[in-house]
């Protein structure tokens, strides 16, 4: 349980003031990051101003996490899920450009199954990882990088919002060409003041 059924209660109102636009696969999704082009490899902060302000109590509680110690989220991103709707996510890999090697999400209002899939000589093989409610999951390794991950719709049985972090690449990291890009990102997303975009 990283969140409290109180802070669940309240992460949920404060997260419904905000509008939710139409996503895929029955999907509703509220972003806060900076706005990609992955096929060009571009990057444009846009109108993007921060994280929201209820993840200044829950960045640091990551932090504390031994893998995740230094994590510095600079795109936050809501999927509400229904089964009536019928909300899934296909099974996908993470942009490994813009995104770091660490995808961290909170899992609310209901527990799930997040589910690993890959394919290679030996044949297709499926993993399902339970995701109870009020949890915390880091993909990251060989889950991030070597397998794709999916919300199947028959796994969705009530409301379920899922807010995911994401950090830098190694690009937009010291060193990187695109180091100063980076370091205004993480600037931008720790004020701590977003609005979804």
């Amino acid at each position: 349980e990283f969140v409290t059924e109180k802070e669940e209660e309240r992460i949920v109102q404060m997260i419904d003031t905000c509008a939710w636009k139409q996503s895929q696969s029955g999907r509703l999704k509220q972003d806060y990051g900076p706005r990609p082009n992955f096929k060009k490899r571009r990057v444009k902060i846009g109108e993007f101003n921060g994280l929201p302000s209820f993840s200044r109590d829950l960045v640091p509680r990551m932090k504390a996490i031994d893998c995740l110690t230094g994590y510095e989220p600079v795109e936050q991103c809501h999927l509400d899920y229904t089964p009536e709707r019928g909300s899934a996510i296909d099974a996908h890999r993470d942009d490994e450009w813009l995104w770091g090697e660490n995808l961290v999400t909170i899992n609310l209002l209901s527990s799930t199954f997040l589910t690993f899939v890959t394919s290679d000589d030996a044949g297709y093989q499926a993993v399902l990882v339970p995701m109870p409610r009020r949890s915390l999951i880091i993909v990251r390794g060989k889950a991030r990088y070597e397998w794709l991950h999916a919300i199947r719709r028959c796994d969705i049985s009530s409301r379920r919002i899922a807010i995911t972090y994401r950090d830098l690449g190694p690009d937009f990291l010291t060193g990187g060409p695109l180091e100063a890009v980076g370091n205004q990102l993480r600037d931008i997303a720790q004020s701590f003041h977003g609005k979804p975009v």
